[in-house]
Parts: structure tokens; sequence; C-alpha cells
């Protein structure tokens, strides 16, 4: 079956090439640390990647971050018709370089960090479905580092529920690398120990795959985690119908005290003057029960909580701007101010008693 599938992916054939690992020793390639870079020599799990990507033939591909060209090498054997790399580091250029040359046509390279980059530039419009239909021919691949895999996928989620960046194509998919814990997290279901906010902001808007675990022995440096690979493939119909910012406050403050009852989090979505009077409308209206932990609640109950803040918020003025840190640090700033006016009149009566007791 194994043997099929690696027959299958090869529609076209690379010419004889030096070894990832000889490309390494060739351009004096050092992984990172800072930049928490790991390659991937094995061809065998580059191919076994790509293959949760679907059928690549005549696709377009961005390949996020492809350093010495490994997993680049897997997708061009699949049969993709243009590959767009975006790498950040020079140093991998020319190796990079090297391949496009024995792929004529095929490979574009763009020096770039991928979390400004405008990827929407990067393919001709003519790929573009509509949204509520197939996804487009357009897949997004790469071995994450570590150090931007969660913002990124954040802010890819983002753009997927504005339909922007590489989502203007339509339901681009994506298929990623994380560390393991990162991978169970986004795809970790109601009531389980590691569903998170990520969970939920990622499961509204996709479906979440947890394809397989790659052991950390099989990079280079080996990282002190195994790394999972997940691949999304964005809903026809986001499962809550609210602005991307608004579910993500809902969700990011129900997780903050995840040990704790929701409402305790939920609370804190409002002014300490009308905390409790809100917070009890917004449970009531959304009908969710106050003492489930946040980990329990499931997303057609974050649905409901999303809707009921929003009404919450076109009701009440000034609500959707409210953000209790900043009414913590004014408070703070207040009480500081106090304790130096008291200071400062302590001072002032201490030196009139002193100027006193010499007449």
């Amino acid at each position: 079956m194994e043997m099929a599938a690696t027959q299958k992916l090869a529609c076209f054939r690379l010419p004889p090439l030096p070894t990832i690992k000889e490309i390494i020793k060739l351009y004096n390639l050092r992984a990172e640390k800072q930049l928490s870079q790991n390659f991937l020599l094995d061809l065998r799990l580059t191919d076994k990647i790509v293959r949760q990507a679907g059928n690549l033939k005549d696709a377009h591909v961005c390949e996020v971050g492809p350093g010495p060209g490994g997993l680049t090498r897997s997708i061009l054997k699949a049969g993709a018709a243009d590959v767009l790399v975006v790498e950040k580091d020079t140093r991998f250029i020319p190796g990079l370089q090297l391949l496009s040359e024995a792929a004529p046509g095929k490979m574009r390279i763009a020096h770039g960090d991928i979390l400004t980059y405008r990827l929407e530039r990067g393919f001709p419009a003519h790929i573009a479905q509509t949204w509520e239909d197939v996804p487009p021919n357009l897949h997004i691949i790469g071995n994450l580092p570590f150090s931007v895999s969660t913002p990124l996928i954040i802010k890819w989620l983002e753009q997927m529920s504005n339909r922007t960046g590489c989502f203007m194509f339509g339901r681009t998919r994506l298929t990623l690398t994380f560390q393991k814990e990162v991978a169970e997290r986004l795809t970790a279901s109601t009531g389980s120990r590691q569903r998170s906010r990520l969970s939920v902001m990622a499961q509204y808007l996709c479906t979440v795959k947890n394809c397989f675990t790659i052991p950390g022995c099989a990079f280079v440096p080996k990282p002190n985690v195994d790394v999972g690979v997940v691949h999304f493939t964005p809903l026809a119909q986001p499962q809550i119908q609210q602005p991307f910012k608004l579910v993500e406050r809902i969700v990011k403050n129900t997780f903050q005290f995840r040990r704790k009852h929701c409402r305790r989090g939920l609370e804190m979505l409002f002014p300490e003057s009308r905390r409790q009077e809100l917070t009890e409308e917004l449970l009531r209206s959304a009908d969710v029960d106050p003492t489930l932990r946040p980990t329990e609640i499931s997303i057609s109950e974050f649905r409901a909580l999303a809707n009921a803040y929003s009404k919450l918020c076109e009701e009440n003025q000034g609500l959707i701007d409210y953000d209790f840190r900043e009414e913590l640090k004014l408070r703070h700033q207040a009480k500081r101010q106090l304790e130096n006016n008291r200071k400062g009149l302590n001072l002032h009566t201490t030196a009139e008693e002193n100027v006193n007791d010499y007449h």
C-alpha cells in the first residue's frame, strides 16, 4: 500500500541532485537555534507529509520556510505545476536556486518573512473558486519553525474568517507541522485535557485533522519534542457567524481561568460596575451552565455565547472596546497616585513640625 502511494506521488522526476545532507554540507548550513530551525532529511517522511495535502498534480503550492529543500523536492515530485517557496533565511537561497534550475518553470523563490508576506499577490486570479464551491487547486504546506507556528496559524485563521490573504482564492487547504502538543491542542475535542483556545478558534472555522506524528529524532538537530502534521480544510459555513475578533475575545476570556468555572473568565468581559448583571444576562441568554469548565464548552455553546455577547455590545455602547486589564491598570495608577499624595502630605506635615521645633 505504502509502495503504491509512493509511486502515485512520483508525478515528476527530478534530475540527479545532491542529497539534502550534501546540500547542507555544500553550503555550510547550520540550523539556527534562535530561529527554531530543524531539518527533516528523510525524504520518505517529506513524501508522507505531502500525501496528507491530497492530489497535487498541476496544483499551485506555497511552501513556508523550505530551508534546505527536502519538502520542496517531495512537492515537486508530486506533480505541482507552480511552487512558490517563501524563505526568510538568505543562507538557504543558493541551495533552493539549484533545485529551481532542476525544475525549470515550476518553482519560484521569494525571500521574505511569511508573517508579513502578501501571499495573495503570489498566485494568478484565475485559480480562485467561490467560497461555497470546492477548494481551489492551491495548497499551503510547511515544516514550520516552532517559534512562528502558533502566531502564523492564528493569522491564517483570521484571514480565513475574513476571506483575505490566500483565502481570497477560496477555501485554501493547509498542511503544516507543529510541536506535538500544539497539534494535539488544535484537534482536541470538547472535554479533553488538551482542549484550549486554539482548539475552538481552529475548529469553528475548519475541519482539522491530526494526520501523524514524526519523532523528534527524525530531525537535525533533534528537538526536545515530537512533531505533529496537521491538515486544515476551511468550512464552507463557519460554525460561529460572528467577527473573528469578537469570537477570539469570548474564547480568550473563557480560557484565561481554565481550571475555574467559565463564569469566572466570562465576567471579565464587563466593567466592574455592571459585571454581575451583564454576566448573568450573557449566560442566561446563551443558555450556558455557569459551572462548566472552559474545556467542557462545546462549539455550539461558544456560538450561543458569541451571539449573546454581540447583542449585548449592540445594546451597550462602548462595551466592545472594554478591556478589564485597562480598568485594572487605571485603578492601580489611581491607587499609586493616592499613596504618593498621602506621602507628600505626610512629608509636608513633618517638615512643618520640624520647622516649628525651632520656634
